[in-house]
């Protein structure tokens, strides 16, 4: 096999995509997601620090991000572990998606 029947294969298992590029949006991926947790934990130190209580909305968003993720990997993965943690943050976004709504009509 020469290098231009390689390339043609690669292209082809990779449906024209670059892998580097690939990597590059998995990376930005991972620091995003990193970057929304350090940001969701310090307004929720602020609003406490403040004496507002917890902002359920705000650990509802954030934890939104890995169910989801969690979802995708077991769809396609397959894998139990995956399964485990997808349930596990469904059940805590709900609950903190009810807690932040029950808490805005409960001002009124």
């Amino acid at each position: 096999m020469n290098k231009e029947e390689i390339l043609a294969k690669s292209r082809a298992e990779n449906k024209n995509q670059d892998i580097y590029e690939k990597e590059v949006l998995k990376l930005a991926a991972k620091v995003s997601s990193g970057v929304l947790m350090l940001f969701v934990i310090l307004f929720l130190i602020l609003q406490i620090i403040a004496g507002n209580g917890i902002n359920y909305g705000l650990l509802a968003l954030e934890s939104s991000i890995y169910m989801s993720t969690h979802w995708v990997k077991f769809l396609h993965l397959k894998k139990k572990e995956y399964l485990y943690f997808a349930i596990a943050e469904t059940v805590f976004v709900f609950a903190s998606s009810a807690a932040h709504i029950y808490d805005l009509f409960s001002i009124i």
